[in-house]
């Protein structure tokens, strides 16, 4: 199940345990990217755009929850209006 990305409004808590902070999360990502190998033939990656990324899985760090994630409104950051 894809789990949305938090966006600059909302956040990740865990339904479980209420963890708001530490998660392990998969994803797939679909990137071109410019490398660089030095003489040596070290690659470095120098640019990289990612075409598309998918979420298929997050984990509460704290009580290993699997995909008990939902999205919730973040907090009034103290700015007034």
């Amino acid at each position: 199940m894809a789990v949305p990305l938090p966006t600059t409004q909302t956040r990740w808590r865990c339904t479980l345990c209420g963890n708001l902070t530490r998660f392990d999360v998969t994803r797939s990502t679909r990137a071109v990217e410019y490398v660089h190998l030095d003489l040596a033939g070290e690659p470095r990656v120098e640019e990289r755009e990612v075409l598309s990324e998918t979420i298929e899985s997050v984990r509460c760090r704290w009580c290993n929850a699997v995909d008990q994630v939902e999205l919730v409104e973040r907090p009034n950051t103290g700015q007034s209006a």
